[in-house]
């Protein structure tokens, strides 16, 4: 090969590269799912504005109608994933709430981290007939979070949705207006009792947070949310005539910290209480008072909507209640600040993308067929693919060929036609030609050839004029045929490499599909498992190596039939030339010159 079909080639294995890596770049985390939609969460001033990154956050995902088309995922949602930006790394996640027919979705999924100020993608993905059920409802919850009531039952137990199992014991009044889908109507004096347990046991000095949204129709002059006693210590979160409070007790003696103004009524509202060296209270996502104070140790039993350390005649929380959620530290402004934001009914913070559709080579079947194919596939396939870069290089360059031949020509024949019969007249306008518009005809060259053969006889001949024998002209006549062979020779170099392809290609190709043929009906005789969707993967991708060696032949097909005419119409070109150009030459050297002109000269 020359230097300008190696080129070619590498010129045309690199673009299948860039294909390939250009493919890749737009590959999705599965072929097997049909869309995707890209999720922004922004931490920045026009999202949640959150004061430090938070790592571990539970980010709600709000779908409807609006922003997703249920009749693309599965009836049961079973089919939905979410992956972080990377496009690469599965997230955790786990369904709240998912109707199809309503076109209401609510899905919990675990954000690593949350950088303050900046904005992070997710993507979530759908449409996929044969997932399986791929929500993780204790894994979207990292170890440190105790408790999660979603109240998503109906008049039912709340039941923890984290692996430590805190579910309640008594059932509870459900309502389906809630914060974030269903939630609970508590009425005073049925409050919700959590269980003891080893994960709810509050160490000395130890960290808490408790937070929950909260509604109320009229203010009450005092109102529990949240209570946790042992003996004398005690943590309790409540309401004093509209006014979210926390206070703290520690062997008998009490501090309180609340917020500097009452929250309105009829609306939800995210109360929070951290603990750690000091009790921090935060509404509606914001600090709203701290209190300098360790928690004491505590082990007894806690509850929701009352406190069984005072006056049982007493009422407490009237109100509506919804997820609760609890952990063993003291949550950062960051993490409560983007609970609040991510939760609340029209969030800022989480932006929803276009659907993607998943139309490249990796998606649908036929990214189920490629997953399949086998190592021996992919060997033939690997060879078919450098017999395709072959081929291409070979009717790239020998189509440029042939045209730069053709247009050589052109000009060659031209001064040809009107200066043939005059032979120092024509060799006088070649001299003035462009020689780098000739040197490419091959028909020049001919020319050139008879040229030299006609300056060394005249050297070496003895007489004023040269007058050439029918032996000599049959000696050009074959000196012609030499540099016609030669040159057809150069037209048709390589052009067997097409050939090759042609007929190759489709064998190799169905001896990859035979082998892997081979291969499927091996495996399923060792597993024994019969069955259509045991075979048909395996034989639809042993099949890609004959579509490939199909792929490979018809191209090479096509290029050869179009280079093979244009050739032989060069080479008819060339052998016309050739007679016309022995004819004329031979009559120019059959006889001595006119005397009278022989004198003049």
């Amino acid at each position: 090969m020359t230097k300008r079909h190696i080129r070619t080639l590498l010129l045309c294995l690199g673009v299948f590269a860039l294909l390939t890596v250009s493919n890749s770049a737009k590959a999705w985390w599965d072929g097997n799912w049909s869309y995707r939609k890209k999720i922004t969460v922004d931490a920045g001033t026009k999202g949640a504005t959150l004061p430090e990154t938070a790592a571990g956050v539970p980010l709600l995902i709000r779908l409807h109608d609006g922003n997703f088309k249920f009749t693309d995922a599965k009836e049961d949602g079973s089919d939905i994933r979410f992956v972080s930006g990377d496009d690469k790394t599965p997230l955790k996640f786990h369904l709240d709430t998912y109707d199809g027919l309503l076109g209401v979705a609510l899905i919990w999924v675990q954000m690593p981290a949350l950088p303050a100020g900046q904005t992070t993608d997710i993507y979530m993905y759908w449409g996929n007939a044969n997932a399986q059920i791929g929500a993780d409802a204790k894994g979207s919850y990292d170890s440190d979070t105790t408790l999660v009531y979603h109240f998503g039952e109906k008049d039912a137990a709340p039941h923890d949705q984290t692996a430590n199992a805190n579910n309640a014991a008594v059932a509870v009044h459900s309502i389906d207006t809630g914060m974030i889908g269903r939630g609970i109507h508590l009425d005073g004096m049925s409050p919700v009792a959590l269980p003891t347990s080893p994960s709810m046991i509050i160490p000395a000095n130890g960290q808490f947070t408790w937070s929950a949204w909260v509604k109320f129709d009229a203010p009450q002059p005092d109102s529990v949310l949240f209570a946790k006693r042992d003996g004398q210590n005690a943590l309790v979160v409540g309401m004093a005539a509209g006014v979210p409070y926390a206070a703290l007790t520690v062997n008998g003696m009490a501090q309180k910290v609340a917020a500097p103004a009452a929250v309105s009524a009829s609306a939800w509202h995210h109360v929070a209480v951290t603990a750690s060296d000091k009790v921090t209270l935060y509404v509606d996502g914001k600090p709203a008072g701290t209190v300098a104070a360790a928690l004491p140790a505590m082990g007894g039993t806690g509850t929701i909507g009352a406190d069984p350390g005072v006056d049982p005649a007493v009422p407490g929380f009237i109100g509506d209640m919804d997820e609760v959620q609890m952990s063993k530290v003291a949550r950062g402004p960051g993490f409560i600040a983007a609970a609040f934001a991510s939760q609340g009914p029209e969030s800022a913070m989480t932006i929803y993308g276009t659907d993607e559709e998943n139309a490249g080579m990796s998606g649908g079947y036929f990214g189920v067929i490629l997953r399949s194919v086998t190592i021996d596939g992919w060997v033939v396939i690997g060879i078919l693919g450098v017999m395709m870069a072959v081929s291409v290089t070979v009717m790239i360059n020998k189509a440029l060929m042939v045209v730069g031949v053709a247009k050589a020509n052109r000009p060659f024949l031209d001064l040809f036609s009107r200066y043939g019969g005059d032979a120092e007249g024509l060799r006088e306008q070649i001299r003035k030609y462009s020689g780098s518009d000739l040197h490419g005809s091959p028909l020049y060259r001919m020319y050139m050839a008879v040229e030299e053969e006609l300056a060394r006889r005249n050297a070496a001949n003895r007489l004023p004029y040269l007058i050439l024998s029918p032996q000599a002209i049959d000696t050009l006549r074959a000196g012609l045929d030499r540099v016609t062979v030669k040159e057809t020779e150069k037209l048709n170099a390589l052009i067997v490499l097409l050939t090759i392809a042609i007929s190759g290609g489709p064998f190799l190709g169905l001896l990859g599909t035979v082998v892997g043929v081979m291969i499927t009906f091996a495996a399923i005789a060792a597993s024994g498992d019969v069955n259509v969707n045991a075979i048909a993967p395996g034989i639809s991708a042993a099949l890609v190596a004959t579509v490939a060696g199909l792929g490979v032949a018809i191209p090479a097909l096509f290029g050869y039939n179009y280079l093979v005419a244009r050739i032989k119409d060069i080479t008819n070109e060339m052998h016309g030339f050739s007679d016309e150009l022995v004819t004329r030459t031979a009559e120019a050297y059959a006889h001595a010159p006119d005397p009278e002109k022989l004198a003049a000269e």
